[in-house]
């Protein structure tokens, strides 16, 4: 398992387009990817679980994978929140 923390800098947060990104991006890879906040763990390949955990703009999160693309799915993801979703 890798994980790294990503702190979401983005105006709207973690939210209906910028989630849609974050999904797709997450569903490129076969490991199994997990996003947390606030001791709650979601799919991060599940708009629904994304959503549900109410990342808004400052939120730190845990990008989690486990698999045979672990690294680059967790690196994948991070780049993109570095990267305020291409906003």
């Amino acid at each position: 398992m890798f994980s790294k923390e990503a702190t979401v800098n983005n105006e709207v947060g973690l939210y209906a387009r910028p989630a849609t990104f974050f999904i797709q991006k997450a569903n490129e890879y076969r490991s199994t990817v997990m996003v947390e906040r606030d001791d709650r763990k979601v799919n991060a390949k599940s708009l629904l679980g994304v959503l549900s955990l109410g990342i808004i703009k400052g939120s730190t999160i845990t990008i989690s994978a486990e698999g045979p693309d672990e690294e680059d799915a967790v690196n994948a993801l991070c780049s993109l929140i570095a990267g305020n979703f291409g906003e």
